[in-house]
């Protein structure tokens, strides 16, 4: 299964929008990630979001993006920033058939799912920032030895895109 995490992109405050959806410069570097995404061939079998509009803007703008219907996207709050990782793994696990799934979610969840998925008792660091994706491939859930294929920040995704 090839696993693409991204952190949701930058959000409104809460003044602004009580929601905290993406900003207009969230939607345009989403935009630029999923850009980034088609330009290297990326498609997914499925696509999982919290129920934070943030998140579910990042998944709907990047599976538009990258030709995935958008009322296919999994809203789940297995994915939402507290979630452990042992919940987000046993909801990848259920997901019968799909080998590429993007999670659009928060830190820390996305960060502490990526070194679960590499590490055994969570000893790999990933640095996630708003926008940017990575790529870690697993033979098999649960497991504690997937191989991180790419990390690709939001300005490197800005590059590809352009």
């Amino acid at each position: 299964m090839e696993i693409y995490l991204m952190q949701h992109g930058p959000a409104l405050p809460k003044e602004q929008d009580p929601e905290e959806g993406l900003s207009p410069e969230g939607e345009a570097r989403i935009h630029a990630s999923g850009q980034a995404l088609k330009k290297m061939g990326v498609s997914f079998d499925a696509v999982l979001s919290s129920p934070k509009k943030r998140s579910r803007q990042t998944a709907a703008i990047v599976a538009e993006t990258v030709g995935f219907k958008q009322e296919k996207i999994i809203e789940t709050e297995k994915v939402k920033a507290m979630t452990s990782p042992e919940e987000t793994v046993e909801v990848l696990a259920g997901l019968s058939g799909a080998e590429r799934v993007l999670i659009a979610g928060h830190l820390p969840s996305v960060a502490e799912l990526a070194s679960f998925l590499l590490t055994e008792g969570s000893k790999a660091a990933v640095q996630f920032e708003m926008g940017g994706c990575c790529r870690i491939d697993v033979e098999k859930l649960p497991t504690h030895s997937g191989r991180l294929r790419w990390y690709l920040l939001p300005a490197q995704l800005q590059l590809i895109a352009s």
